[in-house]
């Protein structure tokens, strides 16, 4: 993919997954920051399972999965 479909996907990634764990965003280049680490971390995660995703549809979901694990994972060392 090129790098304008990583910064959308990112940015779409950060933002479903701020939703989903605390009911908002992060502003954009805070979306894309968690949307693109969280690609790298759901990617790694479906790879564990067996899974594959491909497309447009299938990158934004690993890359939302894969966010939504990394502000789970924060909040809990943050509660620490």
């Amino acid at each position: 993919m090129g790098f304008i479909a990583w910064l959308i996907i990112g940015g779409l990634a950060g933002w479903i997954a701020g939703n989903i764990m605390r009911g908002g965003g992060f502003g954009i280049l805070g979306n894309i920051g968690v949307g693109i680490v969280g690609a790298v971390v759901g990617g790694f995660l479906f790879s564990l399972l067996g899974l594959t995703s491909g497309g447009f549809i299938g990158s934004l979901v690993t890359a939302t999965v894969g966010a939504v694990v990394l502000l789970w994972v924060i909040s809990k060392v943050k509660q620490s």
